[in-house]
């Protein structure tokens, strides 16, 4: 597993110092952010944001969308645009969220309607070599473990994955159990530690025991995802030196 970061943890950072804290930090990998790093649609600046993380020695983890199954087409963002950069940037799969409802607002032909959106997402990304990985994430068919399984059930496909990262106020049993049900399908995690809530978050390092015990059951099952730190304490880059060492320390086997 390789520890990376999400690029939207420091939006007002530019890449270059984003790069830069990665490097200094041993990071190996981003995902970098399309709502201000790597704009969707401007193919210009994912191709010199791809050659600047090369040339760092740095991999693209994926392409951070914020396109929305059955949502953002309509609205004005297309999937193509999406797509070009993903392309442009190198990414090996891009991130989507899986609609705009919760899944308890969410009726059978809401789900269609979003799993025909991925299908057709994916056939696109999938020509060029790209996955789709949804996000799990609130206020979309990813909210819960329960639905985030019943839309991968309804979308097979060799380039739709989904991402992880723990539902926050769930129990370590909890979410382990989660993720279990995912692993067929996952492809990237994001790390963090909030607790009781969103709004508080700690060092990795307090979340530690529950990393563990996550990490070692992705290893039990012989997957290496990439795994990308995901906001830290008052967004401030210096927070970044103490939860990247953690992350390392994680990553790294007992012998």
């Amino acid at each position: 597993m390789r520890p990376g970061l999400v690029s939207i943890t420091f939006r007002k950072e530019t890449p270059q110092s984003i790069i830069a804290v990665c490097v200094a930090n041993g990071l190996e990998e981003i995902e970098w952010g399309g709502d201000i790093h790597v704009p969707h649609g401007n193919q210009k600046r994912a191709a010199e944001v791809a050659s600047l993380t090369r040339e760092a020695g740095l991999r693209v983890a994926a392409y951070g969308s914020y396109y929305s199954l059955g949502v953002s087409e309509s609205d004005g963002l297309s999937f193509t645009s999406v797509l070009e950069s993903a392309v442009a940037l190198g990414a090996p799969t891009i991130r989507v969220w899986a609609g705009n409802r919760d899944s308890g607002e969410a009726d059978s032909t809401w789900r269609s309607h979003v799993a025909d959106d991925a299908l057709r997402c994916a056939d696109l990304s999938g020509a060029e070599g790209i996955s789709i990985a949804y996000e799990f994430h609130g206020g979309t068919l990813t909210d819960t473990v329960d639905s985030a399984c019943a839309l991968l059930d309804t979308t097979v496909h060799p380039f739709v994955h989904i991402l992880w990262q723990p539902t926050v106020g769930l129990s370590t049993e909890e979410c382990l159990a989660g993720l279990r049900r995912i692993l067929p399908r996952l492809l990237n995690v994001h790390a963090f530690h909030w607790w009781p809530d969103s709004a508080t978050r700690h060092p990795l390092s307090d979340g530690a025991d529950r990393w563990t015990v996550y990490l070692d059951e992705i290893r039990a099952a012989g997957l290496t995802p990439s795994v990308l730190l995901e906001f830290v304490r008052d967004g401030a880059t210096s927070a970044l030196a103490q939860d990247a060492a953690t992350l390392r320390s994680l990553l790294t086997p007992a012998t």
